[in-house]
């Protein structure tokens, strides 16, 4: 017989996403273990190994479930009425947003795959790919010249803007002179007034 879902199975399962994401970010992927993700997160080892059978179950999780809300934010701040200017800004700021909180998780992004499944790597990919282009649509609106076949730029801008955004963990502290928002602003002015530049 099927072993019925806890109602709270989906909180537990964020939880301890939550406490490998930072053991993950804290020992590296290799150095950490399911024993020391299970006592950051105070449950037992069978508990943990319930929910994520291995460790690249477990890394896999924490990334499609980073990925896949801020897809989910990305997609809700894309407002169409918006001119593209604007549109771009509402959509750097619904990133750095979603980064809030998520340092750990988005280590493990940045660092993690290569513990990864092929077929793991091609769903992370998927999500990936469909983040940039709702970024690589709106720029082209705003310059079309940067879809030329002889000279593809729109590839390389876009790459530029997410590494600003993916980069931010790296420096920025909450609660310091700039903010999420100031960030945003400055993210966003400096691709808007750059590509006015790229020919």
């Amino acid at each position: 017989m099927a072993r019925t879902r806890a109602t709270d199975f989906d909180e537990k399962r964020r939880g301890l996403l939550e406490h490998a994401a930072t053991v993950f970010a804290e020992q590296g992927m290799e150095k950490a273990s399911m024993a020391q993700i299970a006592a950051h997160g105070q449950v037992s080892k069978a508990l943990l190994y319930h929910y994520y059978p291995s460790k690249d179950a477990l890394i896999f999780a924490i990334i499609i479930t980073h990925l896949e809300e801020l897809d989910t934010a990305i997609e809700a701040a894309h407002d169409p009425a918006l001119p593209p200017q604007q549109r771009l800004r509402k959509l750097v700021g619904a990133v750095l947003e979603n980064y809030r909180g998520a340092d750990n998780e988005h280590k493990v992004q940045l660092n993690a795959t290569s513990a990864l499944s092929d077929e793991q790597k091609a769903a992370i990919l998927s999500i990936e790919r469909r983040i940039v282009r709702r970024f690589a649509i709106v720029l082209k609106e705003i310059n079309p010249n940067l879809d030329n076949p002889e000279r593809p730029l729109l590839t390389p801008v876009t790459m530029s803007l997410f590494g600003m955004m993916n980069w931010v963990y790296m420096w920025f502290r909450d609660g310091g002179r700039i903010s999420r928002e100031d960030y945003a602003d400055v993210a966003t002015t400096l691709i808007l007034e750059g590509i006015k530049a790229v020919h």
